[in-house]
């Protein structure tokens, strides 16, 4: 069983193409594309069914933190309690993304990519960490993208820079008050927002109270004008002004003119640093504009939104890993059976030979899902798939079983039905 440090366990393919993909293998029989088309859909429901109750629960742990809530709580809750439900929260959402195939962004990864120099859109921010009481960042998709970014040295003409990406970012954020961040905003609560396509340098972007800073060239452009005005106005008084004050002689100071050159030395700082002050503020309009189209694109949901695309993700996932496990073992596994390890080889290269994924097959998680819905056998750490017939009329039975409601009443009525 191999082990990659650059593939990951996230299998990009859609529930339906990788049923037809299995469906048209040379090993499949035409009699059994059917049948195995509904063992798919009675694996697909089971794990519908069993998600639906993991949705429900986190929906129940979110709803005091939901920002978005419009439903009115009819017990109140301690703070001590209210504290004891959000370490439960993060600690279930921990879980939930760790079985959508997502990985925790570390302290030092976070801090590596707020001390980048530059980001790859051409917008610096700066954050302040102690604006969180939480911060939880988890990505999946460690792939190299390309991003259209404009250069001075191409004269601003639009190109493309290949660039490392995070298909998937996830942020979970519970604020404290502070100054950078608007008085409507409730930091009471916890803040949910999934991204796409986020380069690597530049999560920082992503986080609340981030401010926009400029470039040194930025501040060049706007300090050098400042400066060269200054200079030619104090050269102007000194080479004009000064002199001719020098042949009026006293009188004249006393008859305003140098009251004047004085105000006339003021407005004219004056008009200098608006003209800056109104260029630095244009300029910060530019990059937030900039930043908000960056985003604007990349945003996928948030809050309760972001818990249901990641069970579905997480659902779907499931559903994969069992398919293939099971039909490799089933189609392709000798008559003695394979190991966890061989399973595992066996599966990452199908899928690299039929799709070109490299993917790092979960073979663990894998044949726990089948052996919890009892479709494989295994003797002394060797597996052997169920026949199709007996795998389906197990998960049948699972699916009946769900609820074992055995009111007379009911039972009655099945038997006048039957």
């Amino acid at each position: 069983m191999a082990a990659y440090d650059d593939r990951e366990h996230f299998i990009p393919l859609r529930k339906s193409d990788l049923i037809e993909l299995l469906c048209r293998d040379p090993k499949m029989a035409l009699s059994e594309r059917e049948p195995f088309r509904q063992f798919c859909a009675l694996v697909s429901a089971v794990f519908h069914f069993e998600y639906l109750k993991q949705l429900e629960g986190l929906k129940d742990a979110y709803a005091p933190f939901d920002p978005d809530a419009d439903t009115k709580t009819l017990r109140p809750v301690s703070a001590d309690e209210r504290r004891k439900e959000e370490e439960r929260l993060f600690t279930r959402f921990a879980v939930l993304m760790e079985r959508a195939n997502f990985k925790r962004l570390t302290h030092e990864e976070l801090q590596r990519a707020l001390q980048e120099v530059a980001t790859v859109s051409g917008i610096r921010t700066q954050v302040d960490l102690n604006l969180f009481e939480r911060l939880d960042i988890f990505t999946r998709g460690d792939v190299m993208g390309r991003i259209p970014y404009r250069s001075w040295r191409k004269l601003w003409r639009k190109a493309e820079q290949q660039v490392p990406l995070y298909q998937r970012l996830v942020l979970m954020v519970k604020l404290r008050p502070h100054k950078r961040l608007d008085r409507d905003i409730d930091t009471s609560r916890v803040y949910l927002k999934i991204f796409k396509d986020i380069p690597k340098t530049d999560p920082d972007m992503l986080l609340p109270g981030a401010r926009v800073r400029m470039t040194k060239l930025d501040k060049a452009l706007i300090a050098y004008p400042l400066v060269a005005g200054i200079s030619i106005m104090l050269w102007e008084i000194g080479t004009q002004v000064v002199p001719d004050l020098g042949k009026l002689g006293l009188s004249a100071l006393a008859s305003g003119v140098g009251a004047a050159a004085t105000w006339g030395v003021a407005a004219a700082l004056g008009g200098y640093g608006y003209k800056t002050y109104h260029t630095y503020q244009v300029k910060k309009q530019d990059y937030s504009l900039r930043l908000t189209k960056s985003l604007y694109f990349k945003g996928l949901d948030n809050n309760t939104g972001v818990l249901m695309r990641l069970l579905d993700e997480a659902e779907e996932q499931e559903c994969r890993e069992t398919f293939l496990a099971y039909f490799c073992l089933w189609k392709y596994a000798p008559p003695e059976g394979w190991t966890a390890e061989q399973l595992d080889d066996y599966v990452e290269s199908y899928l690299e030979g039929n799709t070109g994924l490299k993917v790092d097959f979960e073979i663990g998680d894998a044949l726990a899902k089948l052996e919890r819905l009892q479709i494989v056998k295994t003797s002394g750490g060797v597996y052997h798939a169920q026949p199709l017939a007996k795998a389906l009329a197990v998960l049948d039975w699972t699916w009946d079983h769900y609820f074992p409601y055995a009111h007379p009443e009911l039972q009655e009525a099945r038997s006048i039905h039957a």
